[in-house]
């Protein structure tokens, strides 16, 4: 009998080329994660994680041609939205179901054709930005904002978002932010994806099924909670107190440890920098204080360090996105990673078929209704 993999940890379900983490250090492609960070645009990234390689300044130009082409969204999306914004619903639940109605306006969703996949895969991570971005902007009542051909996929996210160009230093901070968080090798979400697309389902259906799975706070909810955490605790004064009743009361502080990371998340850095800088710009200096503080703590009585989920929250914070926005943008990111998945799942197919040890009752026999 085969050994249970609780989790399925340590079990090798797929090869790729995608991404790698060996000895606690991020790949993408081969290219070390920190000389993308330091480097690259988020554009740049998409077309890496597709396509195994980065590309010339033609076809960088042309990704981002299309990128933009395919960000305005069908009129019917935005009245769409308008009928559950009222319901108060959380933005992961309405971008699940939205993603999965952008199928709806795809005439070619089921078709399988590598050139057609790859054009889907551009219509869809233009797409998910202005879905996140406008759902935000309809709940509140305010009219969405189209993108502008001007701006980078991250500066347009930011003016879809908020309705005003953002200043340099926070184009840099997101760009970073979403580089950092585009792909992390077989990570739940796109283990999902793979799942989904491996019965030759379409590439919406593996796309909405990552953002399901994304959902959770164990996976994507992190850094919502990191804040909400920030938030309580209000002061530097406070943390010490806070953090010791948690650690009595056993409570969970998110945003530290990783289960593949043992010396710390390689992404943590650039999300602290970042987080120091923006903070600063805006007038926030004490939220970087108190997770400076936080994290100090935790290392020193936990043996904990910080992972990406917990600089990202006062970054996204002090860029005055909504708190319930930040799993969201997790998404818009990690739509790179999940397409690019979806990708090369389709390339080398085989259908996910997993077997479970059974451990309930044998030789049952069934008893009429009425003797039971």
């Amino acid at each position: 009998m085969a050994e249970l993999m609780r989790g399925l940890e340590g079990v090798i379900a797929a090869e790729t080329k995608i991404s790698s983490i060996i000895d606690s250090q991020l790949t993408y492609a081969g290219y070390d994660i920190d000389d993308l960070t330091e480097n690259a645009q988020f554009e740049e990234i998409i077309f890496l994680l597709w396509n195994y390689r980065l590309p010339t300044a033609q076809e960088l130009s042309e990704l981002k041609e299309k990128l933009f082409e395919y960000m305005t969204l069908n009129p019917r999306m935005y009245s769409h939205f308008e009928e559950y914004t009222t319901d108060k619903v959380h933005p992961m639940t309405a971008l699940r179901t939205s993603v999965s109605y952008l199928a709806h306006f795809d005439e070619n969703a089921d078709d399988n054709d590598e050139e057609a996949l790859q054009e889907r895969a551009i219509r869809i991570q233009a797409k998910i930005a202005s879905l996140v971005a406008s759902f935000a902007r309809v709940r509140e009542g305010k009219e969405p904002v189209k993108p502008d051909p001007s701006l980078s996929y991250a500066a347009n996210f930011l003016y879809m978002l908020r309705g005003e160009k953002p200043s340099d230093v926070e184009v840099e901070g997101f760009n970073k932010a979403l580089i950092l968080h585009a792909d992390h090798e077989l990570n739940a979400s796109a283990f999902t994806a793979r799942c989904a697309v491996s019965s030759l389902s379409d590439m919406y259906s593996g796309v909405t099924a990552a953002v399901a799975s994304l959902k959770g706070p164990l996976h994507g909810g992190a850094n919502e909670r990191v804040m909400r955490m920030l938030t309580e605790i209000g002061s530097v004064d406070n943390v010490e107190d806070y953090l010791q009743k948690a650690f009595a009361n056993k409570d969970k502080i998110m945003g530290f440890g990783h289960r593949v990371y043992k010396n710390g998340d390689p992404r943590a850095k650039y999300l602290k920098e970042m987080s120091q800088r923006i903070t600063n710009e805006t007038g926030q200096s004490e939220l970087f204080d108190v997770s400076v503080k936080i994290a100090e703590i935790m290392k020193e009585e936990k043996g904990l360090l910080p992972n990406v989920d917990f600089y990202s929250a006062t970054v996204y914070h002090s860029m005055g996105i909504e708190h319930d926005l930040f799993t969201p943008i997790f998404a818009v990111s990690r739509t790179s990673g999940w397409t690019a998945h979806i990708l090369e799942q389709l390339r080398d197919n085989r259908i996910m078929r997993p077997r479970a040890t059974y451990i309930g009752d044998v030789n049952r026999k069934y008893v009429p209704i009425e003797e039971r």
